[in-house]
């Protein structure tokens, strides 16, 4: 049987449906106070495609970032032990970690010893070699974390401390870290380590969706007097010794009073996760007071004031001599934008360092098309050649330094949760100096007469760059 559709009757109701649909979700995305820009388009986008539109903002947009504030200022409030300040200060880097602490509400520490540790190999062996040591608790936390030829030692050396008696706790990210099967994990259950998942991919959550919500933390903390932290995952894509094409990243090792601030910024994590408070006093061990100044910096959407953002654009206009970055992922705002060729227009020596092959495409493409801007400013641009560059280090003038898990892009900035060191130290910076000049020797600079790349591809660059605030 026949059921003629009739578009007549249907048009007056779907134009009145829609008329009302407009304004209502209009009302609601200006009241989330976003950035003009985005606002309007994502006003454009639900009025243009309703229903697309609708699941897309549902799934991506801001509404949901309120709530995990809430939820992780209860985390904040339930475990803050009122850890006090080193009162380390320093001139040069005075404005900035007092901007840091503002934003952050993590006061300024210091450390008795930061090793920079050059690539996945040096970073796993040094990461073994304390898990070996530990007596009372590990406490880990990464983005990735796969069942492969790095992974799988790591978790036995877990499983072996836990079966001596040590406190493990592990909380994964859980897409980062989908891979990991029970078959993987049951060794860890078995001798008692304690795992669990931050914003876990689930039906339950299809009307509370966190799936854009990610923790990009790497930390580990052992027995409270040693942590490490930086852009280094669990995996063999950043193990020269297993893959000869493995990422070049960056990775501290911290002793001092900062890893009370890192563990602070673990516990706050886990609380959020689990729901439990940890409150052993094992876990805050008297701290080696230092002279080199260290902030921890944590950021995510937890909070509007973007601490990773800010500390390295304020870092940057401070500024007298030299600002050198190296980036996976480039895709700046109009503030750190403003930053970078400010300081470049004053004189200084400033460098940008990208990978010539990302693992993202998308990045790649919205990265180059601000090549333009950086160059006509006096900004070097520097693609490094050999293999993925992964590394997320900032130089500025010969003391300042800003390492950790946090790219140069709008996600790292406003959507993940991540984690940088602020550190100031001349032998640090120093260490950083020459590890950066090493990879600007393995990098081709662009140049701004370089023949220009065809039209289709500048095209698709500069299409890209309309996606940057969710690359």
């Amino acid at each position: 049987m026949d059921f003629p559709f009739d578009w007549d009757t249907f048009k007056p109701w779907l134009i009145g449906l829609w008329a009302v649909y407009v304004p209502v979700l209009a009302g609601w995305i200006v009241m989330q106070k976003r950035e003009p820009i985005a606002t309007l388009s994502w006003v454009l986008s639900l009025a243009a495609l309703p229903w697309i539109g609708l699941l897309v903002y549902h799934f991506l947009g801001p509404q949901r970032i309120v709530r995990q504030r809430r939820r992780r200022s209860l985390s904040r409030r339930t475990l803050e032990p009122g850890l006090p300040s080193d009162l380390v200060t320093n001139e040069d880097c005075a404005t900035v970690s007092h901007l840091a602490q503002t934003i952050t509400q993590f006061a300024p520490s210091s450390a008795v010893d930061v090793k920079l540790l050059v690539g996945g190999k040096a970073t796993y062996a040094a990461l073994h070699e304390a898990i070996a040591s530990a007596k009372h608790h590990l406490h880990l936390e990464y983005y990735i974390f796969e069942p492969d030829q790095t992974g799988t030692p790591l978790r036995d050396a877990l499983v072996a401390k836990a079966r001596e008696g040590v406190r493990v706790r592990l909380l994964l990210d859980a897409l980062g870290s989908a891979r990991l099967g029970r078959a993987f994990l049951a060794p860890l259950r078995d001798a008692g380590v304690e795992i669990s998942w931050f914003h876990p991919v689930r039906l339950r959550f299809i009307w509370r969706p966190r799936i854009n919500l990610r923790n990009h933390r790497k930390i580990v903390i052992v027995d409270g007097c040693v942590a490490f932290t930086g852009g280094i995952n669990i995996t063999d894509d950043e193990n020269e010794a297993v893959n000869p094409k493995a990422f070049h990243d960056l990775h501290l090792r911290l002793e001092g009073s900062i890893v009370r601030w890192l563990q602070l910024a673990f516990l706050e994590d886990w609380h959020y996760a689990t729901g439990v408070a940890l409150r052993d006093e094992n876990l805050w061990p008297e701290a080696r007071k230092g002279t080199m100044l260290a902030h921890a910096l944590p950021s995510g959407p937890d909070s509007v004031w973007e601490s990773i953002h800010r500390v390295k654009v304020e870092a940057i206009h401070q500024a007298d001599r030299r600002v050198w970055l190296v980036t996976p992922y480039f895709v700046p705002g109009e503030a750190a934008r403003m930053a970078l060729t400010s300081a470049a227009m004053r004189g200084l020596d400033v460098r940008v360092v990208v990978p010539a092959r990302s693992d993202s495409t998308l990045v790649s493409a919205a990265s180059r098309s601000y090549y333009d801007e950086l160059l006509a400013a006096g900004i070097g641009v520097f693609e490094y050649q050999p293999r993925m560059l992964h590394s997320k280090a900032l130089l500025v003038d010969d003391e300042t330094c800003v390492l950790g898990s946090a790219n140069f892009d709008s996600r790292s900035f406003r959507l993940n949760f991540e984690l940088s060191i602020l550190l100031h130290d001349r032998d640090l910076a120093g260490e950083l100096e020459r590890e950066m000049t090493s990879t600007l020797a393995q990098c081709r600079e662009v140049k701004a007469d370089d023949p220009p790349p065809p039209f289709l591809r500048r095209l698709a660059d500069n299409a890209t760059r309309l996606l940057s605030p969710v690359l």
